[in-house]
């Protein structure tokens, strides 16, 4: 029996971590704790079902601006997790890239994050990205002064410019678009994650908040996405003229 088919690329908003804390009477930090559980969890079984590219939306660009004991809580629970987690990436052959602006990270979490993803470059099973200190706005704008800058030394003409060029210079370069955006914690919002590379992922929101999310909750997320029909702006007799494909990788 063929396995059904799952999305190629996912990327989760793993929101509700603090709330779930707080609705338990515990510390914030606490449900952070336990959301970095679901992390491993998720990861693992998104390798399993044959996903083959997982970002996860970690540590926001405006999440600087949380107290600092959270945020100090936060980038340690990153090194535990850079730490605890290196040898499952090996053992299921899962390369580590990030997107955002991690030179703003601690020096002792940018140094853990380069030796891991240099331990696991070119792994073939699935790459997990981490966006970390990431912000939508800030990495177009990267990208359009980056395209600005090729135009400034003659090497591309203003006329010239289309998409495939901003898409080379954003932190996501290589890497194909989300087909399914998950948001747990009911937010009906995209919080400045991958808005150019979004336009066209299919978009699943849970009430669950993020240290609930189980496999059983990414089942329905993908039982959802095999349900819906993919136009990209066409009509859906132009894609599905039998009225057949829906869904898919």
């Amino acid at each position: 029996m063929t396995a059904p088919p799952v999305p190629r690329h996912v990327a989760i908003i793993m929101d509700g971590n603090g709330r779930w804390a707080e609705e338990r009477g515990l510390p914030r930090l606490e449900g952070h704790r336990a959301g970095a559980k679901t992390v491993r969890d998720i990861t693992t079984y998104c390798r399993e079902l044959g996903v083959r590219y997982l970002t996860l939306y970690a540590f926001s660009s405006e999440n600087w601006g949380r107290p600092e004991t959270e945020v100090s809580g936060l980038m340690q629970l990153l090194t535990d997790y850079l730490k605890d987690e290196r040898a499952t990436l090996l053992k299921n052959q899962i390369e580590l890239a990030t997107i955002g602006a991690v030179d703003k990270l601690p020096l002792v979490v940018r140094a853990l994050l380069g030796a891991v993803k240099e331990a696991t470059r070119g792994m073939s099973g699935m790459r997990l990205t981490l966006a970390l200190s990431y912000g939508a706005r800030d990495e177009i704008v990267r990208a359009v002064r980056a395209v600005a800058a090729e135009v400034k030394r003659g090497a591309l003409a203003v006329d010239d410019i289309g998409p495939e060029h901003l898409e080379a210079h954003l932190d996501s370069a290589g890497t194909p678009d989300p087909d399914l955006l998950i948001r747990t914690s009911g937010e009906l919002r995209v919080s400045n994650f991958m808005l150019w590379q979004i336009a066209y992922s299919e978009l699943y929101v849970t009430p669950v908040a993020w240290p609930d999310f189980s496999r059983a909750r990414l089942d329905e997320a993908f039982a959802s996405y095999r349900g819906r029909q993919r136009r990209f702006g066409l009509t859906g007799a132009q894609v599905a003229p039998a009225g057949g494909a829906r869904g898919g990788a």
